[in-house]
């Protein structure tokens, strides 16, 4: 989704708003309750968290886009500062113009990697070790394009970095090296005005042998196989419809996913078949929603037998009408056998 400071158009964005489409609850599906509000945070000091990575122990990793920085945010809302990326003088990002932490991924040692987008050389993949300090830049990637999501794979070693402006997904190295367009395409490009907001590919997760990526301006989700010698396979859209989609996870080992729809300060659960609907809303405490996360441990068993995960929900409040940037977790609810544990 596109990261505009506070005093954007709004309106622009406004008019790019379409009625959010939504399926039938089906019986049997993840269930979300009990949401809470755990963090607020501030966002005169550019604390607008943007994405999120997941510590064992159930704390969030988070990006503050404006404020550079990544921060530890534990379930009791204690908040940390690990590190801060490096200043740019003269940042030219396209759509916000500021630099900007963007998507950050967690390999199982606790290395922390994060998209800097700054419109410099600065662009690109940067390294955060264990526990926190100065962050290192392992891959340069063009000033001109727009990182916004990160993932990685850490069985074959590959991060995965999805680029809003030359609609692309690139693969590099987890070790660093040299970035390759892995996947391009025009269901990854974005629309041009006033069809869209110039913020194409977005998120992007890595599950069951496949690249996954949302596109916001044509309100996309879709798959990206991995094929066997690790190159793109052809793009399938797996949900449309899907308003301003940002990042998302997904809730299991199937496909059904929780995407934010961050102008309309909404979560949704998105079905293996494409339909969805809205689980989560402003009244539970959402304020422009950028990312989501799902704890794999099961938190404990629920009623009639189903297993009770975490979703953890950043709001970055970027838009001008909504004041209050936060992390909300609520309860993910999945009966036994639903092949989603």
């Amino acid at each position: 989704m596109p990261r505009l400071p506070r005093l954007a158009a709004v309106a622009t964005a406004t008019a790019a708003l379409t009625v959010l489409a939504s399926g039938p609850t089906s019986a049997g599906e993840p269930t979300v309750s009990d949401p809470r509000v755990v963090a607020h945070f501030d966002f005169t000091l550019g604390q607008t968290p943007e994405s999120i990575a997941l510590e064992p122990d159930g704390s969030a990793n988070l990006s503050f886009a404006f404020a550079r920085q990544v921060a530890r945010v534990d379930k009791r809302g204690a908040t940390r500062i690990l590190a801060t990326l490096p200043p740019v003088a003269n940042p030219n990002t396209p759509v916000i113009g500021a630099a900007a932490a963007m998507g950050i991924a967690r390999a199982h040692d606790g290395t922390l990697y994060v998209n800097y987008a700054t419109g410099t050389s600065e662009t690109g993949i940067w390294r955060i070790g264990p526990g926190g300090g100065a962050p290192v830049q392992i891959a340069r990637l063009p000033a001109d394009g727009f990182l916004n999501g990160l993932a990685l794979d850490e069985e074959c070693g590959m991060l995965y970095a999805a680029d809003s402006v030359r609609g692309t997904v690139w693969r590099v190295p987890r070790d660093g090296g040299t970035p390759t367009a892995w996947a391009t395409g025009t269901a990854l490009q974005p629309l041009p005005a006033p069809a869209g907001f110039g913020v194409g590919a977005n998120g992007v997760q890595v599950h069951d042998g496949a690249v996954w990526v949302s596109n916001t301006d044509r309100r996309t989700l879709l798959r990206i196989p991995v094929r066997p010698d690790k190159s793109a396979g052809p793009i399938k859209t797996r949900a449309t419809g899907l308003d301003w989609i940002d990042d998302f996870a997904f809730t299991g080992r199937g496909d059904t996913v929780l995407a934010a729809l961050i102008q309309d300060n909404e979560v949704a659960l998105v079905r293996p078949d494409g339909t969805h609907e809205v689980v989560l809303t402003e009244r539970d405490g959402l304020s422009n929603p950028t990312s989501v996360a799902v704890r794999d441990k099961h938190d404990g068993h629920g009623k009639d037998g189903k297993h009770d995960k975490t979703v953890y929900v950043p709001s970055a409040s970027y838009f001008e009408t909504v004041k209050d940037p936060n992390l909300l977790l609520a309860r993910l609810s999945q009966s036994k056998g639903e092949g989603e544990g």
